[in-house]
């Protein structure tokens, strides 16, 4: 028991959401986007690295998001599989509630709350630019295609 076992678990238990994750990507792929890389010149790995992986990207980076999300917060898994060389954060943080907390967990836990505070607002705010941005290129094109605009 340790950190083998512990990985092992954890790769289990989330390949599933890692494949809902990419598999809807691999089916909204065009197939004929490697047979023209094919054609053009680029092996088979080739186009698995220069079409493929990035028409899937964003389903990899959501599944790993998710993997990593679905990880840390499974507490059961961690907690049936670790190993006293190695402790994940939710069994360091159950083994703590048994005992009374330093005042170190106290500051993990601020850190943590203010990191994904911080996080959430910033992509709040980059959320909000993008569509004020859309808005004013859309603004902008439908003033530009005005048929009566020279009138006006």
């Amino acid at each position: 028991m340790g950190f083998g076992t512990l990985l092992i678990a954890h790769i289990t238990f989330n390949i599933p959401y890692v494949i809902l994750s990419v598999s809807p990507k691999l089916r909204q792929m065009d197939r004929n986007l490697v047979d023209a890389a094919m054609d053009l010149g680029c092996t088979w790995m080739q186009a698995f690295w220069k079409v493929i992986i990035p028409e899937i990207k964003p389903g990899i980076v959501s599944g790993a998001i998710m993997a990593f999300t679905m990880s840390l917060d499974d507490f059961v898994i961690s907690y049936f599989v670790y190993g006293p060389s190695y402790v994940t954060l939710p069994v360091e943080i159950y083994n703590y509630t048994k005992k009374p907390l330093q005042p170190k967990i106290y500051a993990l836990f601020t850190l943590l709350f203010a990191m994904i505070l911080l996080l959430m607002i910033l992509m709040n705010v980059l959320q909000a630019r993008a569509e004020h941005r859309k808005t004013l290129q859309h603004a902008g094109r439908a003033a530009s295609s005005n048929p009566f605009r020279r009138y006006l």
